[in-house]
């Protein structure tokens, strides 16, 4: 067996099969699956601030698993993120996966980290694996799913509330140049809500902005996303993000990031742009039939809301950290 490295400027067959392996390695696990351009992308290019690389261990010409790692060099210089890691089913207890882990760590200590984080569904084989080598539970989050086909949507919308003060602006896809500056205001608000121990604020300054719309179109998929301002001054105070795959669709949607700055908390925008958010999807993509969340389980505000739209309990995951 050899551990191989993609390149990022022809992934080719390497990529294709590390997508099956990484689809038969998840054909358990409920929800959307990452299509294959967005594995590429969070392969070779990574998330906005950082860089990435990614192996696979072949044998005989068959890819039987591989791994991904993000560095960040905005801030968080000190870790890396093992983005995913998987063994195709037929493939595992044999030391695919121990071996590729053994490489991740090696990559990481080259790259100058002490710090792996990575996470897994709470139960099952990934928990199993990081507990047995040395990982350590971080922090607990939870999935929850809206199935819109059974959605009380009078009552959701009854529920909306009224934007005292406020006004609500929406767009498809990536944002214009002319919104990154907001964009960069609203979510360098999410800094407050719960992370791993041992990581710092994100900083999301207007070329990191402006790399994640890029990265939208790279990925193919499609995006939904309101932002709130407040009526007396434009003063952008919140936004929220809904994200459906660019491959053949599932049914799937994903409620990416929701944030409200601090200064304007307490007039229910959170609800607001989540509702707005919903309601025009709904009009938009009829074919869309769930829609999928991801909160720590600490955020009880974020947990509040969810629930009061519908949103029920799928299962919970662990963020694990290793320090090497």
């Amino acid at each position: 067996m050899q551990i191989q490295r993609i390149d990022p400027e022809r992934p080719g067959g390497l990529l294709t099969a590390f997508h099956d392996a990484f689809a038969a390695a998840y054909a358990g696990v409920p929800g959307p699956l990452w299509s294959r351009r967005r594995l590429e992308v969070e392969l070779t290019e990574g998330f906005p601030g950082a860089r990435a690389e990614a192996w696979v261990a072949v044998d005989g010409g068959e890819v039987l698993g591989g791994y991904g790692l993000a560095h960040p060099v905005d801030d968080n210089t000190h870790l890396s993120r093992l983005a995913t890691l998987v063994v195709r089913p037929e493939r595992q207890r044999a030391g695919v996966g121990s071996a590729l882990l053994a490489h991740a760590v090696e990559r990481v200590r080259a790259a100058g980290r002490g710090l792996v984080l990575t996470e897994t569904p709470a139960e099952g084989a990934g928990a199993r694996f990081a507990k047995a080598r040395g990982f350590t539970f971080s922090l607990g989050e939870a999935r929850r799913v809206l199935d819109l086909r059974r959605a009380d949507w009078d009552g959701l919308r009854r529920m909306l509330p009224e934007p005292d003060g406020y006004r609500v602006e929406r767009w498809l896809g990536p944002a214009g140049p002319d919104l990154l500056p907001d964009l960069a205001t609203v979510m360098n608000g999410m800094n407050d809500a719960p992370r791993d121990e041992g990581v710092e604020a994100a900083s999301f300054s207007l070329d990191r902005v402006r790399q994640g719309e890029e990265r939208i179109e790279l990925t193919g998929e499609t995006t939904y996303s309101v932002l709130v301002r407040r009526v007396a001054d434009g003063a952008p105070a919140g936004y929220s993000r809904i994200i459906l795959t660019g491959d053949e669709p599932d049914g799937w949607a994903s409620q990416a990031d929701t944030t409200v700055l601090p200064a304007h908390r307490g007039h229910r925008l959170g609800l607001l742009l989540k509702l707005t958010n919903l309601l025009w999807l709904r009009e938009s993509e009829p074919g869309v039939e769930r829609i999928i969340t991801w909160n720590a389980r600490s955020n009880a505000h974020m947990l509040a809301i969810n629930e009061a739209m519908g949103f029920e309990l799928l299962d919970e995951w662990n963020d694990w950290r290793l320090d090497v």
